[in-house]
């Protein structure tokens, strides 16, 4: 793999983060508008500060520290590739409902769809994997351990145990999502 093809992946996560951040604020907008509102905002500094800390620390690794791919790069950089997938999907099925907060209307019925049927937390599982695996495509090992554990703190540290917090406060959360893993999809309901 050429380094033109880490810059057009790199150009690509840069795209889809600004189109993220811009879909957020909108739906943002629109679940304040049905008396939603926010919570974790004190540890959202530090869910930005991975994603800004992965960016940068994969783009140093590759271009300053000299990593090169693997000779196995296509495996984590399909695994990549699929979790976008999973990451659309994810969006999708949340809809309006999707952000990058914390944010909560009370009395709705949490999405039991997509792939919010199978586990309950499908896109922080795309978060995983993909700041696992798109450094290890381009042989950024340091950034792929380090920001994996980094991001994996933040997760069940901060960010899960306030998002179910809340939903199980706000929400039927508990009766709708009782029996679906966090991480890892039962593939047979009962």
């Amino acid at each position: 793999m050429e380094n033109g093809w880490f810059y057009i992946a790199m150009a690509g996560l840069l795209l889809q983060r600004g189109a993220e951040l811009i879909l957020a604020r909108r739906h943002a907008d629109w679940i304040r508008q049905q008396g939603g509102y926010e919570v974790g905002r004190s540890h959202y500094p530090l869910l930005v500060g991975v994603h800004l800390l992965f960016i940068a620390a994969l783009f140093l690794e590759v271009t300053q520290g000299r990593a090169e791919p693997p000779h196995w790069w296509p495996v984590p950089f399909a695994l990549f590739m699929m979790a976008q997938v999973l990451r659309i999907w994810s969006i999708h099925s949340l809809g309006p409902y999707w952000n990058t907060r914390i944010l909560v209307v009370p009395g709705r019925s949490p999405v039991v769809s997509g792939p919010y049927r199978y586990l309950r937390h499908p896109n922080y599982l795309v978060v995983v994997v993909e700041l696992l695996t798109l450094p290890t495509a381009f042989g950024a090992y340091f950034t792929a351990i380090f920001l994996s554990v980094l991001n994996l703190f933040v997760l069940l540290k901060f960010r899960i145990p306030a998002e179910e917090q809340v939903l199980m406060t706000e929400t039927p959360y508990g009766e709708e999502m009782e029996g679906r893993k966090r991480w890892l999809p039962r593939l047979r309901q009962k």
